[in-house]
């Protein structure tokens, strides 16, 4: 198969299946479970941060002799993401401050909530596609590539119902709430792209590329996932299973030869 055409469908169902999939589980359970929704989150955070450890940045320190690039792309990547999110945030602020006078837990404020999130997840989106594609520029058409892809997808499942949820609640249809979950994944194609087409040209070009992508998701791992996992439930087993998380990466990874 051709790169582009599996990098393409890899993100279209891991992206916009993911989130998708998350605003499909809001519209059966209308309602998010605080525990399993800390314990996916947590999870997540454990195989993300093994992806990063293990397989995005030795392969980023192979490419090239020069010791110090990767791990100063890697705080690149992370400050970036940093600063997207930082303006999302003041963006959203901004809005809020324009309409003082609506209540709280108006249904207008729940539909706004609701498109305002879908717009921040697919801004940070792009920059998290990115592992994808630089992952297939290192790896090809490969098991790392779709691990990768399957750890970004269950990171989009709670967010998609983080979207739906309260354009559920707005009185939306279903149908209309799963598709701007959906739609809300469509930049990591392009980001993906991006980090496939930024890959492949050199191998200085494939160590930037994939140190700035794994930087954007341990920027996702420790500043989102499990600060969300912890609000959700205040519990031991959250950190347990980011161990198990981080410790079926490191099975998954090596099983199949994927050393570096």
């Amino acid at each position: 198969m051709d790169s582009l055409l599996f990098i393409v469908l890899l993100t279209a169902v891991t992206g916009v299946g993911g989130l998708g999939l998350g605003g499909l589980l809001a519209t059966l359970f209308r309602r998010e479970s605080p525990k399993t929704t800390s314990l996916l989150l947590s999870f997540t955070a454990g195989l993300m941060l093994c992806i990063v450890s293990f397989d995005m940045i030795p392969e980023a320190m192979e490419a090239i002799e020069t010791l110090y690039v990767a791990p100063l792309c890697l705080v690149l990547g992370f400050g970036v993401t940093f600063l997207l999110n930082c303006w999302i945030d003041k963006s959203v602020h901004h809005e809020d401050d324009h309409h003082p006078h609506q209540c709280a837990c108006g249904h207008h404020d729940l539909h706004t909530a609701g498109i305002v999130l879908a717009a921040a997840v697919a801004l940070h989106n792009m920059p998290v596609g990115m592992a994808i594609g630089t992952t297939v520029a290192a790896s090809g058409i490969s098991y790392a590539s779709v691990l990768a892809a399957v750890t970004i997808a269950l990171h989009n499942i709670p967010e998609g119902m983080s979207i739906s949820i309260p354009l559920l609640h707005d009185g939306s249809k279903a149908v209309s709430a799963v598709a701007v979950a959906a739609l809300s994944g469509v930049p990591t194609i392009l980001g993906a792209l991006i980090g496939y087409y930024v890959g492949v040209q050199t191998p200085m070009a494939l160590a930037v590329a994939l140190s700035i992508a794994g930087g954007a998701m341990l920027y996702v791992v420790f500043f989102e996932l499990l600060p969300e996992a912890y609000r959700q439930w205040r519990s031991p087993w959250a950190i347990l299973f980011t161990v198990v998380g981080f410790a079926l990466g490191v099975l998954l990874i090596f099983s199949h030869g994927h050393t570096h």
